[in-house]
């Protein structure tokens, strides 16, 4: 396995070198998902798509995530307590998780995480709040719930829990996520940090 080291190429990333020049030019762009050969390119330039970036994560269309060590469980007074993995999640609980991966997604690029299909058929969903602006710069705060009647599941720290998919937008965004979001920068798990009238929560 090889990481993201500027300066020192691996085998594989020598025989690469031909697409590490290959930049996505907001001029140059249509609609559409980048494939893995676009996924490495944008690994292993500056700023670096994905960090820490593992070859064996690479899928023909995504990149494969792992689950980082600290998460979210909810107390019996409504309140965020922080746990360290592995945990063993109930069924219908709901817990916050976050990626081992941080991600500079470009202006001129939107990302989505998805579950692995593997961690679906198990009982894992992550809930329907998986869309990464253009210009998010951070990990990504997941919103995972055990969907069995009976069976609890493990979190394990390192698990491939998902996926992100990256695509190319038409044009780059007026106004990119870097100017205006609230979770840019983020690194760990992070509650939300806007209450349900719009107002910044005081503690996040």
């Amino acid at each position: 396995m090889q990481f993201n080291q500027p300066g020192m190429l691996s085998p594989r990333q020598e025989r690469l070198k031909p697409e590490l020049v290959f930049t996505l030019h907001p001029s140059n762009t249509k609609m559409s998902t980048i494939v893995d050969s676009q996924i490495e390119a944008m690994a292993l330039s500056q700023p670096a798509l994905i960090k820490p970036f593992r070859f064996d994560q690479v899928n023909p269309a995504s990149y494969d995530v792992r689950l980082a060590g600290k998460i979210l469980i909810e107390s019996e007074d409504g309140q965020w307590i922080q746990q360290s993995l592995p945990y063993i999640l109930s069924p219908g609980e709901f817990i916050l998780g976050v990626t081992e991966e941080y991600f500079n997604v470009p202006n001129y690029m939107e990302a989505v995480f998805q579950l692995k299909s593997s961690r679906g058929r198990e009982g894992y969903e992550h809930v329907l709040s998986g869309y990464i602006d253009p210009g998010y710069s951070g990990e990504i705060t997941l919103e995972l719930v055990n969907v069995n009647r009976y069976r609890a599941l493990p979190l394990v720290k390192d698990m491939l829990i998902g996926q992100v998919r990256f695509m190319k937008t038409d044009q780059p965004c007026r106004v990119s996520y870097a100017t205006k979001g609230h979770y840019q920068g983020d690194r760990g798990v992070k509650p939300s940090k806007v209450s349900v009238f719009g107002v910044c929560n005081e503690n996040p």
